[in-house]
Formats: C-alpha cells, sequence, structure tokens
C-alpha cells in the first residue's frame, strides 16, 4: 500500500512586511493570485495527494474561491491558521489522522516552487526523519557585536557550510506531530518546521532547493516574481 502524502500550505501569515492593503498571499502575480500558483503546483504534482490550506480565520471564505477557481480538487476543506505560523501549521497537523502518511509543509507565499524541488524533498525522506530544501549560501556573511547603536564585524562566518533554508520541508506525520507537540509543551517557537524536529534529536537530510524558489516578504519582491514566472512560461 502506497504512503498518502499530504501538502500542507500555511497561508495566514499577517505580511507586515509587505506594505500592500491586500495580504500577500491573494497578491495577484502573473494574473493569479500568489498562493494559487502554489496551490496548483502541488495540485499537478502526481505524488501529493491531499493538499490543506491554511488561511486566515476571516479569509477562509476567500480561501474556498480560489481552490474553486482555479480547480484545487485535492483540497477537500480549508483550515483556520492560528496567530503564529507555527500555530497554523499545528492546525493543519491536527486533522492529520494517519501518523504514517508523508506531510510537506510549503509556504503560501513561495510561488515559484517546481515539480523538481517537490519531487527531490518527496524522494529523500528515507533513512531521515525530515528533509528541507535549500540553496547554498553566496553572499558573505559577517557576525555582528553591538556598542550603543553601532553595528561592529565580530566574526566572518564560513558561508561553505551555510544554507538558506525554503520549503517544501517534508516529515512523516507522527514525528513532526510529536515535535510540534513538545514545542507547544515547553512554549518553543521556531521559525522552520524543521527547526522543531532537530530539537528533539531528528535528523533532518538537505536537498537542493531553487535559488528562482523566492519567498515573497515585502513589494519589492514582486517584480523579481513576475520575472521569474516569464522565464518559466
Amino acid at each position: 500500500m502506497m504512503t498518502k502524502v499530504i501538502a500542507v500550505i500555511p497561508a495566514a501569515g499577517l505580511g507586515k512586511r509587505f506594505g500592500q492593503d491586500l495580504k500577500k498571499t491573494f497578491y495577484i502575480l502573473s494574473g493569479k493570485p500568489v498562493v494559487a500558483h502554489v496551490l496548483e503546483a502541488f495540485q499537478k504534482c502526481g505524488a501529493v495527494d491531499e493538499i490543506i490550506p491554511v488561511f486566515k480565520a476571516d479569509e477562509l471564505t476567500e480561501g474556498q474561491e480560489i481552490l474553486r477557481m482555479f480547480n484545487i480538487t485535492k483540497a477537500k476543506s480549508v483550515v483556520a491558521g492560528g496567530k503564529e505560523r507555527q500555530d497554523s501549521v499545528c492546525n493543519a497537523l491536527k486533522t492529520i489522522t494517519n501518523d504514517n502518511a508523508v506531510v510537506a509543509i510549503h509556504d503560501g507565499a513561495r510561488p515559484l516552487i517546481t515539480q523538481e524541488v517537490i519531487g527531490r524533498c518527496l524522494s529523500g525522506l528515507a533513512e531521515c526523519d525530515g528533509v528541507i530544501a535549500a540553496v547554498p549560501v553566496k553572499d558573505t556573511i559577517k557576525r555582528h557585536t553591538v556598542s550603543g547603536d553601532i553595528f561592529f564585524v565580530d566574526k566572518t562566518v564560513n558561508r561553505s557550510v551555510l544554507w538558506s533554508v525554503q520549503t517544501p520541508q517534508v516529515f512523516v506525520s507522527g514525528s513532526i506531530k510529536e515535535a510540534y507537540k513538545k514545542a507547544f509543551d515547553e512554549g518553543f517557537y521556531a521559525t522552520d518546521d524543521a527547526a522543531l524536529l532537530e530539537r528533539y534529536g531528528g535528523k533532518v537530510r538537505i536537498v537542493m532547493g531553487s535559488y528562482k524558489n523566492i519567498k515573497i516578504t515585502t513589494a519589492e519582491d514582486i517584480p523579481l516574481a513576475e520575472a521569474l514566472l516569464k522565464q518559466c512560461e
């Protein structure tokens, strides 16, 4: 029996840095809402059986309309998000009853995800507890100290061992749910899902993501995303 693969798409963030009246995941990018690009990618992925989108509680109707408009048939329902991204993902994980299912968590604000990256993440789960898409850091990275309001270089970090982390991040359902439970029990919040598994001894594998797999964070990211999408046409 094949293992069920479920994609969780958190799209309930406030988008404070985006600086637009419209929430960034609903912003129109190349004729479609940002999150619609994401949902279509996982809808088209043959390995994915189900999609669980997570929207803000007061945006569930808009989210359901996007599912209808873009024929996202793998999403049977939507989940209301929480205060933080971690709360939103947890709400989605609570709806998954099969602890042997494979869960792929992907940001609703990363519209340039490709089938190749999804496939690499899913196929990399053997012999580890989690898989993350990431790319090697290109820039020189410096750690700083602060004196008053002035920043000084403390150390230049060896970039050859540094990776810029993306999504999807893939886990066995039971493992990531247990890591989430432990994190909430001690009030620990992290900026990505893999950090929770790492905290409790999980072995997380890195697979190559894509430098095009950008996250829409500020309004300045929109022209870049538009240009990258045109390259893919």
